[in-house]
């Protein structure tokens, strides 16, 4: 049947009006609504990426499964930031074209169909319902994931999505919590998919010190004591594009439950779902040049606090996120498209909530420059 249709709030050009008046405010356009890196890719990114320009991963056909550099690479990856010993707990990995191919194509290649649900946070990354939507199967919406008892007995629920840090809210899960999802997923026979793109973007307890150690991550959903010492049932998605700028690369990874991860690689190979080899080097390469991931880290943080204290002296009721890269807080009319109008007057772009099923809210993203940020604080301040 190939895919099915889909629907969904999530359409850019929604916005194109508002940035028409944007442009035309004194000073232009500032859009801090797309969470797109700015800042440059770091130079063991880009010199890895040069020296494998010729290799015979190059010129031949990559590989699926990654190259053993790179499989090796995510593995002291999760080692050094998440606390997590892939070969311990018996899981795999697969690099995925980005981590939004891995979530839109997660339903499909676990086989969801019809008769199929899959329960997602109500307020989210839209793609994971047009995921679910493009597999034929049925999306639950529920006010909290970790909330067992809103999904566990409801019939035909085959797997789970958990985001923490995350987009758009900035919500971080404990380590007990992870775990009850875990564990009541696996009750049922379910999949817990723990969308964790965000995970070194933490910011709750953040002091603005150089002291503070961004590999000090949030809890992953293969830490042996949320998952309870196995993958058996868990995975795991990752991207590089904001710990590493690399967006444009299309780096990512899923890791867990070794059988899935294993299904999921025949079909992928199949459908030439595969990260060009040259790429596949500088994935490597930006895995373990965790001091540039330290340098972006700092550069996030003093983003989000101008903008945080920038939207309060404008009349916004905020605070610094617990996670992920975004200010979201509650439009100040009650509806964020009359705020949107509003703010497009001073030449400022949010992202309305309605994109992301909650449209009485805003998104901000800290994802722009320090001039831009600096001139969207000096505006809201007016």
């Amino acid at each position: 049947m190939g895919f099915h249709e889909f629907s969904s709030p999530y359409d850019w050009s929604r916005i194109a009006a508002y940035k028409r008046t944007a442009k035309a405010a004194f000073g232009g356009m500032i859009d801090l609504s797309v969470g797109s890196p700015v800042d440059p890719v770091p130079d063991s990114v880009r010199k890895a990426l040069a020296v494998a320009a010729n290799d015979p991963n190059a010129y031949g056909y990559p590989a699926t499964a990654g190259t053993a550099d790179l499989r090796a690479a995510i593995a002291e990856w999760f080692s050094a930031t998440r606390n997590v010993d892939l070969q311990a707990i018996h899981a795999d990995v697969v690099p995925t074209v980005g981590s939004k191919e891995g979530v839109a194509l997660m339903a499909s290649l676990l086989h969801f169909g019809e008769d199929d649900v899959v329960v997602q946070p109500k307020v989210s990354y839209p793609t994971y319902e047009i995921g679910t939507q493009l597999a034929g199967a049925q999306v639950l919406k529920v006010d909290d994931v970790a909330d067992v008892a809103s999904w566990r007995n409801v019939p035909g629920v085959k797997a789970v999505w958990v985001n923490s840090p995350c987009n758009p809210t900035g919500e971080v899960y404990s380590a007990e919590r992870m775990a009850g999802i875990v564990a009541a997923a696996r009750e049922i026979g379910a999949v817990v998919l723990s969308d964790e793109c965000y995970a070194l973007m933490q910011w709750r307890g953040a002091t603005n010190s150089a002291d503070d150690d961004p590999l000090q991550s949030t809890p992953c959903a293969l830490r042996s004591d949320v998952c309870a010492g196995s993958a058996e049932g868990v995975l795991v998605l990752y991207s590089l594009s904001k710990q590493s700028n690399m967006a444009g690369y299309r780096t990512a990874f899923i890791a867990g439950d070794e059988s899935l991860i294993a299904s999921m690689s025949a079909y992928r190979k199949q459908i030439g779902q595969i990260i060009p080899g040259p790429v596949q080097a500088a994935m490597a390469a930006g895995l373990r040049d965790l001091e540039s991931v330290k340098v972006q880290h700092a550069r996030y943080r003093e983003r989000l606090g101008v903008l945080v204290s920038a939207l309060r002296a404008y009349g916004y009721c905020t605070d610094m996120p617990d996670g992920a890269l975004y200010v979201w807080m509650r439009a100040k009319s009650g509806d964020c498209w009359t705020d949107m109008e509003q703010l497009a007057k001073i030449g400022i772009i949010a992202s309305p909530g309605e994109f992301y099923g909650a449209p009485e809210c805003l998104r901000f993203s800290a994802t722009a420059s320090d001039e831009a940020i600096a001139s969207a604080a000096e505006r809201l301040a007016r």
